[in-house]
């Protein structure tokens, strides 16, 4: 006997998400979006700030190593490349001083500059930043070996 009070089960019903709750959950991901899309795309900036710090000082040391197996830096057209390929002035080169086959570029995909002799130190290396221009703030402020 049926009554009115108990559950029937009802075994074509399909039981899923409606229309409405769908978009009650996709209107919450935009809105988490964007409040914390902002925050990480500033972290990253910041993260390929600290990583031409850390390559500069990498390719600081790399030069350091090769003037004490040469004697001196490399000139101004030898440039960086002088670290992983032997110059033919070299004659005391011991090298590569990189582990890689080719100098890195920056983490916005620019060459480093290199200066010798240089204006703050031995030798000036740096990058611009993600602008490619002098001076500037936050990921597009320049990186460099002296400060």
């Amino acid at each position: 006997m049926k009554n009115r009070f108990t559950p029937q089960y009802h075994p074509r019903r399909s039981f899923g998400f409606t229309l409405l709750e769908m978009l009650v959950v996709l209107g919450i991901l935009a809105v988490l979006a964007g409040i914390v899309g902002p925050q990480v795309m500033k972290h990253m900036g910041a993260s390929k700030t600290k990583a031409a710090k850390v390559q500069i000082e990498d390719l600081a040391s790399a030069l350091d190593m090769y003037k004490l197996d040469v004697g001196r830096y490399p000139t101004q057209q030898q440039g960086l490349d002088a670290l992983i390929e032997k110059p033919t002035d070299a004659k005391r080169w011991n090298g590569p001083y990189l582990r890689k086959e080719k100098v890195p570029q920056d983490p916005w995909l620019s060459d480093y500059h290199y200066v010798y002799p240089g204006q703050h130190g031995s030798f000036d290396l740096f990058s611009y930043g993600a602008d490619e221009k002098e001076g500037g703030e936050g990921e597009d402020q320049d990186i460099n070996s002296w400060e």
